[in-house]
């Protein structure tokens, strides 16, 4: 019996997960050369070319693309799809550009038109550039530590140690403590609390 020709034969595909990282992971980012290759050959095609003539020129641009592409290292086929969009979309807005400025002043219309395609790719590519450098700082946080000098102490520092010490008796600290050199070792401080008065709060008089 003869299958409809609308029905689709699966595909079955045998992946190894073991299978060692390729040898063109500059140009997609992926252990696999079959997903790096394919990546670079849709990132060709999207290129404002003629692909239909066989020439040095294009030969010329596809191996630019490509030195381009392995001079941004993708580390991983999420930088190697942004990478990719991104070169597509810049090769979009320069033609743009030159296709915009090469129209005669008569054909205002169709100048503006390409000028505006172009300010968009051009929006496009800031993205991509955004997104991918998002990517690659993905967790990293950067913390800056500052130590504070008896003899260094600028005017907002003086006024956050004059808070902090004059926030509550009960909490006092000294000035010259919070000031101090970070590399001095910590001063033993002797207890400041004062005992309440007689028949205050339950305290007893000191002797």
């Amino acid at each position: 019996m003869m299958k409809p020709k609308d029905e689709k034969q699966a595909i079955k595909l045998s992946l190894d997960p073991n299978k060692p990282e390729g040898n063109r992971k500059s140009l997609g980012g992926g252990k696999a050369d079959e997903w790096n290759d394919r990546l670079s050959n849709l990132t060709i095609s999207a290129l404002p070319i003629a692909h239909s003539k066989n020439n040095d020129s294009v030969t010329e641009a596809c191996l630019a693309v490509s030195y381009g592409v392995m001079d941004m290292a993708p580390a991983d086929p999420v930088e190697g799809i942004l990478i990719a969009q991104l070169i597509a979309a810049n090769e979009a807005a320069l033609a743009m550009y030159q296709k915009g400025w090469a129209q005669p002043p008569e054909f205002f219309e169709a100048r503006t038109k390409y000028l505006q395609l172009a300010d968009k790719a051009a929006r496009t590519v800031m993205m991509l550039t955004e997104r991918l450098d998002h990517h690659r700082g993905r967790g990293q946080q950067q913390i800056t530590v500052k130590h504070v000098t008896t003899n260094n102490v600028t005017a907002d520092q003086a006024i956050i140690a004059d808070s902090v010490t004059t926030a509550g008796a009960r909490n006092a600290a000294s000035p010259a403590l919070l000031a101090a050199n970070s590399q001095a070792p910590m001063p033993i401080l002797s207890e400041t609390r004062q005992p309440d008065p007689v028949g205050v709060g339950g305290g007893t008089k000191s002797k």
